[in-house]
């Protein structure tokens, strides 16, 4: 074992996958970045293939969901399953064959994406050779993580455990449904709601129940309280496996895809968003009398924030849904700040928090600079806020000037302004998560402070680390 494993936990396996977590979402950022430069006519790569705009920005989508959100998640798992199980993972040489394959997936999909090897799925662009290399380093986690769920003594899971055991399934079977039915089985028309489906479901049954889960393990160990409702976080659990399939279709309102298949996604985006409300309910009323926490904790101030984002992405989804919003929103910057929203805001926010909190525990030193951290958590929240409000802004403008028929050339020129906010917003967002990665960095190089963990030590000690995710 390293220093900082525990007779559990692969801490260095943590590590890992923390640390290319974060140089996927630094890569991916850069490339949105630039993507951003052409909205402004400021292509700074002409004429090279390789880099054009549309292979950039499908990169940066897709390292993002496949490098960091998915790299962070499984640090993750390493983190919190063994310990509310009681478990090890199936093997550790099976940790090391996954961290090395899962990132050789994704620079492989970097390198396709670049030679314009791309399919014409959102968020499955990856070639299709990458496609079965995903399958397989499914079927792997699968065996990594279910092996300790399978054989834990534990008499009840820990809601956590829920969403993880489902996540785990969804993520092969959302793939598999995605990448290779509209690739080889179905086509036209009838490919368009396994699209929909696809482009959701890698969303709702994989991030969101991995966000989810690590936010109700975090949370309450942070805090040193227990969730507030229990049997609210299973509602959560069973609305959205029953409600978050049907809702792919609301990304194709308005195509020939047939009405009631679209109005049933409507109905089922509004549900979701009341399941959803049940998990912010539940993380604010656990956050109810730690109002404290919120100057003394940045990672708490991470989840907070995330949260708080959560709330309004629900909001706004339960109203864009509906075919009368959509008849202003369709094809506008507000799609565009709503996925930034929730994508960058809540589950990168929640990894961000995660972060925070494990990173000295995971070096055994205390966090280089304080003041880095409260730079990084400000820049990167107000970038946000900016390049939300912007685009949603923005969004407006461009739909109702389009409903009033005015040309797309005076669209455009009135949209540039908007665009260039909101590439000043995306390089106040680089500066935040460039700050964390610094302190990362120089935390394990430079900081002398060594870490007391006050938090999972003593149950460490005592062998009874399946409790902590149950304080």
């Amino acid at each position: 074992m390293t220093r900082n494993d525990s007779p559990l936990v692969h801490g260095a396996m943590v590590r890992w996958h923390l640390s290319t977590a974060m140089l996927w979402l630094c890569i991916s950022l850069f490339a949105g970045l630039l993507y951003s430069l052409q909205l402004l006519q400021h292509w700074p790569l002409p004429k090279i293939e390789v880099l054009s705009p549309g292979r950039i920005r499908m990169i940066h989508t897709n390292l993002i969901a496949f490098g960091f959100l998915t790299n962070a998640f499984f640090a993750m798992l390493y983190w919190t399953v063994p310990r509310l199980t009681g478990v090890r993972v199936a093997s550790r040489r099976l940790g090391w064959t996954i961290l090395v394959a899962w990132n050789a997936i994704v620079l492989a999909t970097y390198v396709g994406l670049h030679l314009g090897q791309a399919q014409a799925v959102e968020w499955g662009e990856t070639p299709v050779w990458v496609d079965p290399l995903v399958v397989v380093g499914a079927i792997l986690v699968w065996i990594q993580f279910y092996t300790p769920i399978v054989k834990t003594k534990e008499r009840s899971l820990y809601v956590s455990l829920w969403y993880f055991s489902a996540g785990f399934v969804w993520l092969g079977l959302t793939y598999i449904m995605g990448n290779f039915i509209p690739q080889y089985l179905v086509a036209g028309n009838a490919a368009g709601p396994l699209l929909g489906l696809y482009i959701h479901d890698l969303v709702g049954l994989w991030v969101t129940p991995m966000g989810w889960g690590m936010m109700y393990f975090f949370v309450p160990i942070i805090l040193r309280k227990p969730i507030w409702s229990h049997a609210l976080s299973l509602v959560g659990f069973w609305g959205l496996a029953f409600f978050y399939p049907l809702q792919g279709v609301h990304h194709f309102l308005g195509s020939p895809i047939p009405m009631f298949a679209q109005y049933s996604a409507v109905i089922s985006t509004i549900a979701i968003e009341i399941v959803v409300t049940t998990v912010i309910i539940n993380f604010f009323m656990t956050w109810k009398g730690s109002e404290g926490s919120l100057k003394r904790s940045i990672p708490i101030r991470w989840f907070w924030v995330g949260a708080l984002n959560y709330f309004i992405t629900c909001l706004q989804c339960a109203f864009q849904v509906t075919l009368t919003f959509q008849q202003v929103i369709h094809f506008t910057d507000w799609v565009v700040g709503h996925a930034h929203l929730v994508m960058f805001g809540v589950f990168s926010f929640w990894i961000f928090g995660m972060i925070e909190h494990l990173w000295p525990k995971l070096t055994g030193r205390e966090w280089w600079s304080l003041k880095l951290r409260s730079i990084s958590f400000w820049t990167t929240a107000i970038g946000l806020s900016g390049m939300f409000l912007t685009l949603t802004a923005g969004g407006l403008l461009e739909g109702f000037m389009s409903l009033n028929l005015v040309p797309r050339e005076t669209i455009l020129e009135a949209m540039r302004p908007f665009w260039f906010v909101r590439t000043t917003m995306g390089f106040a967002i680089i500066a935040g998560v460039g700050c964390l990665a610094t302190n990362m960095v120089m935390t394990v190089v430079a900081s002398r402070a060594a870490h007391a963990d006050f938090e999972y030590a003593p149950y460490e000690e005592q062998g009874e680390e399946a409790s902590v995710g149950t304080i």
